[in-house]
Protein backbone atom coordinates (compact mmCIF):
# COMPACT_ATOMS: atom_id res chain seq x y z
CA UNK A 1 0.00 0.00 0.00
CA UNK A 2 1.33 3.31 -1.00
CA UNK A 3 2.46 5.55 1.71
CA UNK A 4 -0.08 8.83 2.03
CA UNK A 5 1.52 11.95 1.72
CA UNK A 6 1.60 14.27 4.99
CA UNK A 7 -1.49 16.76 5.24
CA UNK A 8 -0.32 19.83 4.49
CA UNK A 9 0.33 22.04 7.79
CA UNK A 10 -2.56 25.00 7.04
CA UNK A 11 -4.91 21.68 7.01
CA UNK A 12 -3.83 20.59 10.43
CA UNK A 13 -4.23 24.15 11.88
CA UNK A 14 -7.98 24.73 10.32
CA UNK A 15 -8.94 20.97 11.58
CA UNK A 16 -7.60 21.80 15.32
CA UNK A 17 -9.07 25.43 14.96
CA UNK A 18 -12.66 23.53 13.84
CA UNK A 19 -12.09 21.20 16.54
CA UNK A 20 -11.47 23.42 19.49
CA UNK A 21 -14.53 25.75 18.23
CA UNK A 22 -16.78 23.25 18.38
CA UNK A 23 -15.28 21.88 22.08
CA UNK A 24 -15.56 25.63 23.44
CA UNK A 25 -16.77 28.47 21.23
CA UNK A 26 -16.80 30.65 23.87
CA UNK A 27 -13.35 30.88 23.88
CA UNK A 28 -12.27 29.60 20.56
CA UNK A 29 -12.85 31.87 17.34
CA UNK A 30 -14.82 30.30 14.36
CA UNK A 31 -12.13 29.27 12.09
CA UNK A 32 -11.07 31.08 8.93
CA UNK A 33 -13.05 30.34 5.84
CA UNK A 34 -16.20 28.93 7.03
CA UNK A 35 -19.01 31.06 7.72
CA UNK A 36 -19.94 32.14 10.98
CA UNK A 37 -23.48 30.79 10.71
CA UNK A 38 -22.52 27.57 9.64
CA UNK A 39 -19.87 27.16 12.46
CA UNK A 40 -22.33 28.00 14.81
CA UNK A 41 -24.99 24.66 13.55
CA UNK A 42 -21.83 22.12 13.63
CA UNK A 43 -21.14 23.27 17.38
CA UNK A 44 -24.93 23.07 18.19
CA UNK A 45 -25.69 19.56 16.54
CA UNK A 46 -22.17 18.15 18.21
CA UNK A 47 -22.95 19.53 21.57
CA UNK A 48 -26.76 18.39 21.51
CA UNK A 49 -25.51 14.78 20.33
CA UNK A 50 -23.22 14.72 23.42
CA UNK A 51 -25.98 16.35 25.79
CA UNK A 52 -29.00 13.51 24.18
CA UNK A 53 -25.88 10.31 24.69
CA UNK A 54 -25.34 11.81 28.11
CA UNK A 55 -28.95 12.42 29.23
CA UNK A 56 -29.62 8.92 27.95
CA UNK A 57 -26.85 7.33 29.93
CA UNK A 58 -27.32 9.17 33.29
CA UNK A 59 -31.10 9.69 33.12
CA UNK A 60 -31.68 10.02 37.11
CA UNK A 61 -28.51 12.74 37.10
CA UNK A 62 -29.91 14.35 34.18
CA UNK A 63 -33.39 14.90 36.12
CA UNK A 64 -32.33 16.16 39.29
CA UNK A 65 -29.59 18.70 37.74
CA UNK A 66 -31.16 21.94 36.74
CA UNK A 67 -31.10 22.49 32.85
CA UNK A 68 -28.10 25.33 33.62
CA UNK A 69 -25.78 23.10 35.66
CA UNK A 70 -25.84 20.13 33.52
CA UNK A 71 -25.23 21.99 30.52
CA UNK A 72 -22.63 23.78 32.32
CA UNK A 73 -21.32 20.05 32.86
CA UNK A 74 -22.08 18.71 29.32
CA UNK A 75 -19.50 21.84 28.13
CA UNK A 76 -17.14 20.99 30.88
CA UNK A 77 -16.88 17.54 29.66
CA UNK A 78 -16.26 18.61 26.34
CA UNK A 79 -13.39 21.11 26.87
CA UNK A 80 -11.59 19.44 29.72
CA UNK A 81 -11.84 15.38 28.41
CA UNK A 82 -10.09 13.82 26.07
CA UNK A 83 -11.86 10.66 25.11
CA UNK A 84 -10.03 6.98 24.40
CA UNK A 85 -12.90 5.70 22.10
CA UNK A 86 -14.94 6.51 18.96
CA UNK A 87 -17.63 4.10 19.80
CA UNK A 88 -20.98 6.30 21.22
CA UNK A 89 -21.87 3.81 23.77
CA UNK A 90 -18.94 4.10 25.86
CA UNK A 91 -19.59 7.97 26.02
CA UNK A 92 -21.02 7.16 29.41
CA UNK A 93 -17.71 5.28 30.98
CA UNK A 94 -15.53 8.48 29.39
CA UNK A 95 -17.84 10.83 31.11
CA UNK A 96 -17.89 8.90 34.29
CA UNK A 97 -14.18 9.20 34.31
CA UNK A 98 -14.48 13.35 33.78
CA UNK A 99 -17.02 13.44 36.80
CA UNK A 100 -13.91 11.11 38.86
CA UNK A 101 -10.96 12.42 37.52
CA UNK A 102 -11.31 16.22 35.88
CA UNK A 103 -14.16 18.22 36.83
CA UNK A 104 -13.78 20.38 39.07
CA UNK A 105 -16.10 20.27 42.38
CA UNK A 106 -18.29 23.14 42.56
CA UNK A 107 -21.15 24.45 46.00
CA UNK A 108 -24.39 22.85 45.11
CA UNK A 109 -22.93 19.54 43.92
CA UNK A 110 -24.64 16.62 45.05
CA UNK A 111 -23.18 14.86 47.41
CA UNK A 112 -23.87 11.52 45.88
CA UNK A 113 -23.37 12.77 42.18
CA UNK A 114 -20.60 10.53 41.91
CA UNK A 115 -22.13 7.13 43.29
CA UNK A 116 -25.32 7.93 41.23
CA UNK A 117 -23.41 8.32 37.96
CA UNK A 118 -21.31 5.43 38.56
CA UNK A 119 -24.19 3.06 39.43
CA UNK A 120 -26.22 4.11 36.48
CA UNK A 121 -23.20 3.71 33.78
CA UNK A 122 -23.11 0.18 35.12
CA UNK A 123 -26.62 -0.81 33.56
CA UNK A 124 -25.33 0.12 30.35
CA UNK A 125 -22.14 -1.84 31.44
CA UNK A 126 -24.55 -4.72 32.08
CA UNK A 127 -26.37 -4.59 29.27
CA UNK A 128 -24.00 -4.73 26.33
CA UNK A 129 -20.97 -5.87 28.35
CA UNK A 130 -19.27 -9.74 26.90
CA UNK A 131 -18.22 -11.02 30.29
CA UNK A 132 -20.66 -14.01 29.96
CA UNK A 133 -18.96 -14.39 26.22
CA UNK A 134 -16.81 -17.42 27.17
CA UNK A 135 -19.09 -19.96 28.54
CA UNK A 136 -18.02 -22.37 31.17
CA UNK A 137 -19.95 -25.76 31.82
CA UNK A 138 -22.08 -26.15 35.02
CA UNK A 139 -24.57 -28.07 36.02
CA UNK A 140 -27.88 -25.31 36.73
CA UNK A 141 -29.51 -28.49 38.55
CA UNK A 142 -26.33 -29.43 40.81
CA UNK A 143 -26.09 -29.61 44.41
CA UNK A 144 -25.40 -26.21 45.39
CA UNK A 145 -24.11 -26.79 48.94
CA UNK A 146 -22.01 -30.31 47.53
CA UNK A 147 -21.53 -28.30 44.09
CA UNK A 148 -19.22 -25.45 43.27
CA UNK A 149 -21.48 -22.40 42.49
CA UNK A 150 -20.86 -20.86 39.85
CA UNK A 151 -21.52 -16.76 40.00
CA UNK A 152 -22.85 -15.49 36.46
CA UNK A 153 -20.02 -13.50 34.74
CA UNK A 154 -22.11 -10.23 34.21
CA UNK A 155 -22.51 -9.53 37.81
CA UNK A 156 -21.26 -6.63 39.79
CA UNK A 157 -21.09 -6.43 43.38
CA UNK A 158 -21.61 -2.69 44.30
CA UNK A 159 -21.29 -1.48 47.69
CA UNK A 160 -22.25 2.59 47.90
CA UNK A 161 -22.26 4.65 50.99
CA UNK A 162 -25.58 6.38 49.46
CA UNK A 163 -28.95 4.46 48.39
CA UNK A 164 -28.08 4.97 45.16
CA UNK A 165 -31.47 2.51 44.00
CA UNK A 166 -33.45 5.10 45.61
CA UNK A 167 -32.61 8.50 44.64
CA UNK A 168 -34.68 10.05 42.30
CA UNK A 169 -36.57 13.69 42.29
CA UNK A 170 -38.65 12.77 45.02
CA UNK A 171 -35.75 11.61 46.97
CA UNK A 172 -32.80 13.22 47.82
CA UNK A 173 -31.06 12.12 50.83
CA UNK A 174 -28.66 15.13 52.11
CA UNK A 175 -27.42 13.28 55.11
CA UNK A 176 -25.07 10.04 54.18
CA UNK A 177 -27.18 6.87 56.15
CA UNK A 178 -25.13 5.11 58.47
CA UNK A 179 -25.07 1.83 56.66
CA UNK A 180 -23.60 1.19 53.16
CA UNK A 181 -25.98 0.11 50.28
CA UNK A 182 -24.95 -3.47 49.21
CA UNK A 183 -26.46 -3.65 45.32
CA UNK A 184 -25.99 -6.50 42.80
CA UNK A 185 -26.48 -5.41 39.15
CA UNK A 186 -26.90 -8.54 36.51
CA UNK A 187 -28.41 -9.53 33.13
CA UNK A 188 -30.54 -13.00 33.11
CA UNK A 189 -30.46 -15.45 30.26
CA UNK A 190 -33.21 -13.16 27.98
CA UNK A 191 -31.02 -10.08 28.52
CA UNK A 192 -32.71 -8.38 30.67
CA UNK A 193 -31.10 -6.13 33.49
CA UNK A 194 -31.82 -6.59 37.26
CA UNK A 195 -31.12 -4.40 40.37
CA UNK A 196 -31.16 -6.77 43.65
CA UNK A 197 -30.32 -4.93 46.96
CA UNK A 198 -28.91 -7.45 49.49
CA UNK A 199 -26.88 -7.91 52.37
CA UNK A 200 -23.02 -7.42 53.56
CA UNK A 201 -23.48 -11.21 54.28
CA UNK A 202 -24.52 -12.43 50.81
CA UNK A 203 -21.85 -9.62 49.42
CA UNK A 204 -19.64 -11.68 51.28
CA UNK A 205 -20.78 -14.68 49.73
CA UNK A 206 -20.52 -14.13 46.27
CA UNK A 207 -17.06 -12.21 47.15
CA UNK A 208 -16.13 -15.86 48.28
CA UNK A 209 -17.91 -17.71 45.29
CA UNK A 210 -16.50 -15.31 42.39
CA UNK A 211 -12.58 -15.63 44.16
CA UNK A 212 -13.01 -19.05 45.24
CA UNK A 213 -14.07 -21.23 42.51
CA UNK A 214 -12.91 -24.74 43.52
CA UNK A 215 -14.81 -24.54 46.82
CA UNK A 216 -18.38 -25.91 47.31
CA UNK A 217 -21.31 -23.84 48.62
CA UNK A 218 -21.08 -25.73 52.17
CA UNK A 219 -17.18 -24.88 52.36
CA UNK A 220 -18.12 -20.93 51.55
CA UNK A 221 -21.10 -20.91 54.24
CA UNK A 222 -18.46 -22.57 56.86
CA UNK A 223 -16.11 -19.67 55.98
CA UNK A 224 -19.24 -17.08 56.35
CA UNK A 225 -20.24 -18.69 59.94
CA UNK A 226 -16.61 -18.13 61.15
CA UNK A 227 -16.23 -14.71 59.90
CA UNK A 228 -19.13 -13.97 61.92
CA UNK A 229 -18.14 -15.50 64.95
CA UNK A 230 -21.51 -17.39 64.79
CA UNK A 231 -22.71 -19.23 68.02
CA UNK A 232 -24.85 -21.97 65.74
CA UNK A 233 -23.09 -22.81 62.62
CA UNK A 234 -25.84 -25.05 61.50
CA UNK A 235 -28.43 -22.25 61.35
CA UNK A 236 -25.92 -20.51 58.90
CA UNK A 237 -25.66 -23.15 56.64
CA UNK A 238 -29.35 -23.77 56.50
CA UNK A 239 -30.26 -20.05 55.98
CA UNK A 240 -27.50 -20.14 53.62
CA UNK A 241 -28.37 -22.78 51.24
CA UNK A 242 -31.79 -21.74 50.74
CA UNK A 243 -30.41 -18.17 49.90
CA UNK A 244 -28.12 -19.79 47.27
CA UNK A 245 -30.86 -21.62 46.05
CA UNK A 246 -32.61 -18.02 45.85
CA UNK A 247 -29.87 -16.54 43.92
CA UNK A 248 -29.67 -19.60 41.13
CA UNK A 249 -33.43 -18.88 40.86
CA UNK A 250 -32.78 -15.07 40.30
CA UNK A 251 -30.21 -16.43 37.85
CA UNK A 252 -27.24 -14.57 40.18
CA UNK A 253 -26.23 -18.39 40.49
CA UNK A 254 -26.04 -20.21 37.03
CA UNK A 255 -25.94 -23.21 38.73
CA UNK A 256 -22.47 -25.67 40.06
CA UNK A 257 -19.57 -25.84 38.15
CA UNK A 258 -18.97 -29.49 36.38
Amino acid sequence: MPTLPEPPLDFQRQQLAFTAHIRDPANNPVPDGIPGRRMALYAELFFNNIDDQLSTNFPVLRRITSDARWHAMVRDFMIRHRSKTPFFTEVGLEFLEYLQQERTPEHGDLPFMLELAHYEYVELAVAIGDADGQPVDFDPNGNILQGRPLVAPTVWNLTYQWPVHSIGPDYLPEAMPQDPTHLIVYRDRQDAVHFLQINAVTQRLLELAKENPSRSGLDLLNTIATELSHPEPESVITAGAKLLDDLRQRGVILGTRT
